[in-house]
Order: structure tokens, then C-alpha cells, then sequence
């Protein structure tokens, strides 16, 4: 660890200032919000030294439930686990629940630093949507992301990417269905099949693929169903030609609670099998996230981009995620919207299984 810490970690430049536990408990109690008063002075990032253990770090702990930014544990190696940082990060691969190893702890910091200052409104409230999240039920934790998201939908982070595009093409419509469901005796397969566009989730293929998982809740003949893609990737996420297309954030709040393919799988989910791989972005992995079993090709990968579009993940996947990775790692995969490999999701627990 660099021995004068207000300066950022070893004059990366664009580093957030690492702070003992003293410098950060100072902090906070001379200026609680932050800076968030003036949003031009606001501090979007509290990265705290959690080398060891001190009377100064228990008190900062209990504070940061409430603090306007995302705090982030950094050490060199996990000896322990402090409590209530939305992000812990360490040197290393193979590391224990909740930290993120990193090769490079200070790039890994840097990086994270950038992202957040380029969405700082979304970054916040996706942390603080999963510090709340610990104590909901998973619908419950599905229709706070609904809030949080219509929210974001109306921020300037979001208006700002939406201006950044050219006006989209909208994805080809296949000839074909969707969605694909074939029987076979007591076994359901149901089949990704936008191929064309990398799979990606559109209104459609969402209420094709919530009527089939509807089919295997209501029949239980069924004893076990396969959800996978067709193509090289599973799902490569919400159909960007879609983004912004809402009429308003109210009603695409309410179609996105009703129309939810994560809670219709959760409901049958000790029956429905995901087999994953290629490309798995945004929806791609939250949606699979609320079955029982996921599978997942070597070659697979997993990434969360929405915080880069000044948004959260909006298909369950603050809900789903952390029941299966914990709100830490979480955080890490939606602020950075880094490539996650399988060998990581792994040993995570995000999947269950690897195939070749």
C-alpha cells in the first residue's frame, strides 16, 4: 500500500484517493453527504485501506448504510472480511466470498474509479439498491430495481447515451418464432432464437419466453425443461434498438413487474435447467441467475454493461445476482461492466457447472 494515501494509489492518474479508516472517518463526519449538496463537488467514490483491523474502521462501518457513494475496501490480501463496503477488493484470483481478486489491485481500482465517474448517479443507486436489497424478498428485490431503473430512465446519465447513439436499427425480425418449445415426453426444450442479433431481449422474445416458463409451472408433467440459445451466444443482452422506446418511465415500470421473465422462472425454477454460453450480457446472466441450475461453456462469458448506459441491470438481476454471488461481487460486475470468464463465474458461484 502507497504510504501517503490522499494522493490515490501510487499517482495512477485518475485513481480515487485511498483513505486510512482515521481519514475516512474525518471525512464523513465533517461533511456526512459527501459533497452531494453541491453535485459539482460530490464524491462518488470512498475507497477505504482495510489492512487491518482498527477502532476507527468498526465506527466508519456502521455508518455506511446511509452514505451517498460507493465505498470500497481495498487490502492486499483477504485475512478478513470487513463489513458493509459495497465493493472489497484484493490481490489474487482464487479468493474468498465477498472479495474480488485482482492481478493488479491498482489498475483494478483505477478502472473501477473511471467507471463510476462516468455514471456516478447510477452507480449510487445501484449500491444503495443492494444494500436494501439484503433484507427483501426476491419479488420484493424485483420491483425496487423496477423503481430504481424507471428512475434512471428519466436521468440525464441515460439521456446523455441515448444522444451518444445514432438513431439504432431495429434488430431483424426472424421468420421464425422467438422463442422455440419443443416436447419431448416429460421434457420441455425452450430455445433462445434470435440468432441473427446475438439473441438479444426484445419485448417479444420476453413474453414468448414467460409463456413457455408459464407452460412449465402450470404442467406438472413436466419433469425437467432446457432453457438455452441458439448461435454462437446465449443472450447478449436487451435488444439496444428497444432502449428509450418507453412511453414513460411509469408505464415501462409497470409492464417491466408484470412482464417479468426472472420471476416466472424463479417459479419454476427447481424444474428448468439453463445451459449457457458465448456471450452472456445483462439479461443474458440475470435472467438465468433465479433458476437452480445454471451450466456454462469453458469459452463463456458474463458481463453487466447498463451502469455504462447511466442505468442498472432492469431484468432481475440486482435480485437475482447477489443470492447466488452476494451484493459485493455484484456491485464489481455492474460498476465495472468487466468481462467476468467462466473459470471466474465459476468459482463465484454465478454458474454451477462447466462443460466443455
Amino acid at each position: 500500500m502507497p504510504e501517503h494515501y490522499s494522493d490515490g494509489m501510487g499517482g495512477h492518474p485518475g485513481a480515487p484517493s485511498l483513505f486510512t479508516p482515521a481519514e475516512a472517518l474525518d471525512l464523513v463526519r465533517d461533511e456526512f453527504d459527501l459533497g452531494f449538496s453541491d453535485p459539482r463537488a460530490a464524491r462518488s467514490i470512498l475507497a477505504v485501506d482495510v489492512t487491518e483491523r482498527t477502532p476507527e474502521l468498526a465506527a466508519l462501518e456502521a455508518l455506511f448504510n446511509g452514505l451517498p457513494c460507493v465505498t470500497i475496501g481495498v487490502a492486499p490480501d483477504p485475512s478478513w472480511v470487513p463489513g458493509g463496503f459495497d465493493v472489497l477488493l484484493c490481490q489474487g484470483s482464487t479468493v474468498p466470498r465477498p472479495w474480488v481478486g485482482c492481478d493488479d489491485l491498482e489498475r483494478s481500482l483505477v478502472d473501477l474509479g473511471v467507471s463510476v465517474d462516468r455514471s456516478p448517479l447510477a452507480s449510487v443507486a445501484l449500491v444503495q439498491l443492494l444494500r436494501m436489497g439484503e433484507g427483501l424478498s426476491l419479488h420484493d428485490a424485483v420491483v425496487a430495481e423496477s423503481f430504481v431503473y424507471s428512475t434512471l430512465q428519466g436521468g440525464p446519465e441515460f439521456r446523455t447515451w441515448l444522444e451518444s447513439r445514432r438513431t439504432p436499427r431495429r434488430g431483424p425480425n426472424s421468420a421464425t418464432d422467438p422463442v422455440l418449445v419443443t416436447r419431448h415426453g416429460p421434457f420441455l426444450d425452450i430455445e433462445l432464437h434470435r440468432p441473427d442479433v446475438r439473441n438479444a431481449l426484445n419485448a417479444a422474445m420476453r413474453d414468448a419466453l414467460i409463456t413457455a416458463l408459464q407452460l412449465v409451472q402450470a404442467d406438472p408433467t413436466i419433469e425437467t425443461a432446457r432453457l438455452r440459445g441458439s448461435g454462437p451466444d446465449f443472450c447478449s443482452g436487451g435488444d439496444l434498438s428497444e432502449f428509450g422506446s418507453a412511453t414513460d418511465p411509469v408505464t415501462a415500470h409497470s409492464v417491466r413487474v408484470s412482464r417479468s421473465a426472472g420471476l416466472a422462472l424463479a417459479r419454476c425454477a427447481d424444474r428448468v435447467r439453463v445451459e449457457v454460453h458465448g456471450a452472456c450480457v445483462g439479461a443474458g446472466i440475470e435472467i438465468p441467475a433465479f433458476s437452480r441450475r445454471i451450466s456454462a461453456t469453458l469459452e463463456a462469458t458474463f458481463r453487466l454493461p447498463e451502469v455504462g448506459f447511466g442505468l442498472i441491470p432492469g431484468a432481475g438481476g440486482t435480485a437475482s445476482l447477489p443470492r447466488r454471488i452476494g451484493r459485493q461481487r455484484t456491485a464489481f460486475a455492474a460498476l465495472s461492466g468487466s468481462v467476468v470468464p467462466a473459470d471466474t463465474a465459476w468459482q463465484w458461484g454465478l454458474v454451477d457447472e462447466l462443460r466443455s
